[in-house]
């Protein structure tokens, strides 16, 4: 089941994560983080956000 649309409005905070497949590594060398932290500069400058901070790891779980 598909997870309802988020309401947004201005000055609102959003935790924003990202898991691998079957606990799998999203990122597998250096440039895979490197890339990543370039798409993340580019929508960063497109919409404006403010980023409070930012984690990378290799997967998110607990």
């Amino acid at each position: 089941m598909n997870r309802p649309l988020r309401i947004e409005y201005a000055g609102a905070l959003y935790h924003v994560s990202s898991r691998g497949n079957e606990r799998k590594p999203i990122y597998w060398e250096e440039v895979d983080f490197c890339l990543f932290l370039d798409v993340l500069a580019e929508v960063y400058d497109r919409f404006n956000w403010v980023i409070h901070s930012c984690c990378l790891t290799t997967n998110h779980h607990l």
